[in-house]
């Protein structure tokens, strides 16, 4: 009978995103489970140049164009834990769809709204019409006077 043992090598459960069939195998091959954990450790872990909430954007931007949703949910829970927002969130998918394609847009907003439907964020209220139409959260400057000229005339000097 195989018992299950949560790895430690750092204090912490060293499967931080929930996977079980990551735990089921730990149980198979302790020493190679401790091993990918250690590799873990040393690329999303906390001792680096980089947060770990920006690292968690770069390996959602990863899962998310291969079309892995339950990693994308998994790996975005991880970088609410590290602070990330949900407009943080959206943007890191919207910033991977541009050499990721559909697929990732897809992905990611639906691991978006999954944990926006579980109520993972704080409710916002809705930015106003002006805001909405511009698509910023900040106004923009008047426009320019308009000008008397015609369509397809030239400007006198």
């Amino acid at each position: 009978m195989i018992t299950t043992i949560p790895l430690q090598l750092s204090g912490k459960n060293d499967n931080p995103y929930g996977y079980s069939d990551m735990d089921w195998a730990a149980q198979l091959d302790p020493a190679y489970a401790a091993a990918r954990a250690e590799v873990r450790r040393l690329s999303v872990g906390e001792d680096s140049m980089l947060s770990v909430k920006v690292k968690e954007f770069v390996v959602m931007g990863v899962l998310a164009s291969r079309g892995l949703q339950y990693g994308v949910e998994a790996h975005m829970r991880r970088a609410i834990d590290y602070g990330a927002t949900k407009e943080e969130l959206f943007d890191v998918i919207k910033a991977a769809a541009v050499p990721g394609g559909g697929v990732t847009y897809s992905v990611g907003i639906r691991a978006l709204q999954a944990l926006d439907q579980e109520g993972i964020f704080p409710p916002t209220s809705p930015p106003p019409a002006s805001l909405r139409r511009q698509g910023k959260g900040t106004p923009s400057a008047s426009p320019p006077p308009s000008s008397t000229r015609k369509r397809g005339t030239t400007a006198k000097r």
